[in-house]
């Protein structure tokens, strides 16, 4: 298994354990497997029993050797092993699915140390980083961007981890309260918070900056942990499976996905792998009112905003204009086209977006069965209330914004198969729009007692990537790993 850049006109093939270290292409693109390993008949009836005797762990084994063949398969299996334990996550499932009614389930991708479901990847991107950093006898320094949740799934399973550091970039007072007492209460001398004078999309900006400077990069080892790095959509592909083999008993049936997404990364990992076979029937993209993405699977026309016209919602984690795992989508949406892609998304995203024909537009929907919807902050809370009157269930606004969208796609498009809304955080973590929603404070998990009280190390930056790098180089420079 090989992977490819998706502006690599040449189709340079690199090995895993080069791209999982490094994230973002040399050339600014996103890597991709050269081709997607295909899920037979066969091997869904054997991953049923692989989940029933196994775990969670167990399948997300499999899955891994599928694509990655530069580690021993041994190795593969001690790592998800590590990766997925209880109590560490607080289901021994890992990841249970519960019904709510109307052929609504809801994936619960939220029972990690972080509670929420970037623990998922998260989790096995830790593993995955500190073995192949002492195979090779190297440290790594992750710079990432947060809008919300990915900052606190990252330090939490990188923290105390040999030969690695943190480096993340937060939207300054953008987050709950909560959020920020989870990724700004941490001591650990390996973690490192910034808090940027801006909009997650100048987080995301910086960060790319930084990585795009390939003699910085390669002098002060930079990695990433964000959707950008190809690991995480990798690891992020297995609860699709896992919630596909929960909700069906024989493999002639399709299950449908409605995922709140604002840079296009949870669903890309259900878009590849429906390309890889599995029976799933529509991707739903679910936004809020940021709704770049909705505005494209509707018209063709992807036009990402700027940060003054990015809106600060009650679904924080989405508040996001743009995407950036949708150039992994567009590339393949493009047959593949490196150089158009790389015009695409180095100069026409620079200018001001991009539209794609109808006829394009219609492969989109009907070829890889995407659908879209859209939520307001009324909308949230709305739906938070109907689905606690109704089913006696708790969601957090994410999760919200994924039923509403699932049930547009019932009403609007007739879509008929079950719909596995992926749950994004717990309620805990959005307090303040679930009491406006049910007139009450969320149950605070034993876990998380006191961590309003911790406290905070961080560090405000301006919105200047110079002075970012500048804060890296001086912290490498005075901290062991």
């Amino acid at each position: 298994m090989k992977y490819i850049s998706t502006r690599d006109t040449q189709r340079t093939p690199a090995a895993f354990t080069d791209i999982l270290l490094g994230g973002l292409a040399p050339d600014g693109g996103l890597y991709l497997p050269e081709n997607y390993p295909r899920i037979e008949d066969a091997t869904l009836n054997a991953w049923r029993d692989t989940l029933a005797e196994g775990g969670y762990p167990a399948l997300a084994a499999e899955v891994l050797k599928l694509f990655v063949d530069d580690i021993p398969v041994e190795d593969l299996e001690g790592i998800a092993q590590r990766a997925y334990t209880y109590p560490k996550f607080a289901n021994e499932e890992i990841v249970p699915v519960s019904e709510l009614g109307e052929g609504l389930y809801v994936g619960h991708l939220s029972e990690g140390p972080t509670a929420a479901f970037k623990d998922m990847a998260m989790q096995m991107l830790g593993e995955l980083f500190e073995y192949e950093l002492a195979r090779r006898g190297e440290t790594l320094n992750i710079l990432g961007a947060t809008s919300g949740d990915t900052g606190s799934s990252a330090e939490y399973a990188m923290r105390g981890r040999k030969g690695i550091r943190v480096f993340m970039l937060t939207p300054a007072g953008r987050m709950t309260p909560f959020q920020q007492a989870q990724m700004f209460g941490l001591e650990d001398p390996n973690i490192f918070n910034i808090a940027l004078d801006g909009v997650f999309d100048d987080c995301q900006d910086v960060v790319k900056a930084v990585s795009s400077d390939a003699s910085f990069k390669a002098e002060h080892r930079i990695g990433a942990v964000n959707s950008i790095n190809w690991a995480r959509l990798m690891a992020q592909v297995v609860y699709y499976i896992n919630c596909y083999l929960k909700v069906t008993t024989e493999n002639t049936e399709k299950v449908s996905f409605s995922v709140p997404t604002g840079n296009f990364g949870d669903i890309c990992a259900g878009y590849i792998a429906r390309q890889m076979g599995l029976p799933i029937d529509r991707l739903i993209v679910a936004t809020n009112e940021n709704d770049v993405l909705d505005e494209f699977f509707r018209t063709g026309n992807y036009r990402p905003r700027p940060s003054a016209q990015t809106y600060k919602t009650s679904s924080p984690s989405m508040d996001i204009s743009r995407a950036s795992n949708f150039e992994r989508f567009v590339f393949d949406l493009l047959g593949r086209d490196a150089a158009r892609t790389a015009d695409l998304f180095g100069t026409k995203v620079k200018e001001g977006g991009f539209s794609v024909d109808q006829e394009t537009l219609a492969r989109a929907v009907e070829e890889y069965g995407f659908l879209s919807a859209s939520s307001t902050h009324a909308d949230r809370l709305a739906t938070i209330q109907d689905v606690h009157e109704k089913y006696g269930a708790l969601v957090d606004p994410h999760t919200a914004d994924g039923i509403k969208a699932a049930r547009a796609a019932k009403e609007e498009h007739g879509v008929d198969t079950p719909i596995v809304c992926l749950e994004t955080a717990l309620p805990v973590k959005f307090a303040e729009t679930i009491v406006e929603a049910v007139g009450f404070e969320p149950e605070v998990p034993e876990r998380f007692a006191g961590i309003m009280d911790a406290p905070r190390h961080v560090k405000d930056m301006p919105n200047d990537a110079a002075a970012v790098k500048d804060y890296i180089s001086a912290s490498i420079s005075t901290t062991e790993v």
